[in-house]
């Protein structure tokens, strides 16, 4: 199946001037996603949806289908949900019929993402029942063990108390939801109160390609990993 997948990527970020087209090891930030995107097996067209001219222009130069997004469901607190649903009712025809397709969004922001991890989000989607999909990693800190909160009087206590535990072995395994990829079923994010609602499957991403870009020090750790990929898992291992 050849799926359209969609990015969401609006100008006026805040914590990092210019965040979707910032230069990282050679390219636009936003230019990885739509590179690794094209590469996979499963996508044959990638639709951007952005507010801003200098994005649109980015995505246009990599291979993108542009999709104008209106300045209201752009604002810095409307939900990305909305920009989802703008996208869906815009290629309407691709989530209807027979042959509807499920709906992919890959965020811009997760530069180190590889091909395979599309796919097997994807495959995994169309295996597992469930009305949408998020790409997970392995949590470096565990709620019962090493995350704490702090009182009123400035003492620390830890999340979730009361197990007792003083080994990672001793605790239930914790995962980030990543921002790497999200595959769902169109008329279930149409119609959801909120995404996590309903089934929600996953996708294991390993941690090594799980970066999500939010500030400049992330942008740093992606220049390095880009131009020195980890040995044991470089970012377009399998």
């Amino acid at each position: 199946m050849s799926i359209t997948a969609f990015v969401f990527a609006r100008g006026g970020s805040k914590g990092v001037k210019n965040k979707n087209i910032y230069p990282v090891a050679g390219k636009p930030l936003i230019g990885h996603t739509i590179v690794s995107a094209l590469a996979s097996q499963s996508i044959g067209q990638v639709v951007v949806s952005t507010d801003d001219a200098q994005i649109a222009d980015v995505a246009h130069e990599f291979g993108a289908t542009v999709l104008l997004r209106p300045a209201e469901l752009a604002a810095d607190t409307t939900p990305e949900v909305l920009a989802w649903r703008h996208a869906i009712q815009s290629f309407a025809a691709l989530f209807s019929g027979e042959h509807a397709q499920p709906f992919v969004s890959l965020p811009a922001t997760s530069p180190l993402r590889a091909p395979q991890d599309i796919d097997a989000a994807v495959e995994r989607f169309n295996a597992v029942p469930c009305d949408i999909l998020f790409g997970i990693s392995p949590a470096h800190r565990n709620p019962y063990l090493n995350m704490v909160t702090i009182d009123d009087r400035g003492l620390i206590h830890i999340a979730t108390p009361g197990s007792g535990a003083v080994r990672r072995q001793d605790v239930p395994p914790m995962y980030d939801v990543t921002t790497c990829v999200y595959v769902g079923n169109a008329n279930y994010i149409q119609s959801c109160g909120r995404l996590m609602e309903g089934r929600v499957g996953h996708v294991m991403i390993p941690t090594e390609r799980a970066l999500d870009i939010d500030t400049y020090y992330d942008l740093h750790l992606a220049e390095l990993l880009l131009t020195h990929p980890f040995p044991h898992l470089a970012p377009n291992s399998p």
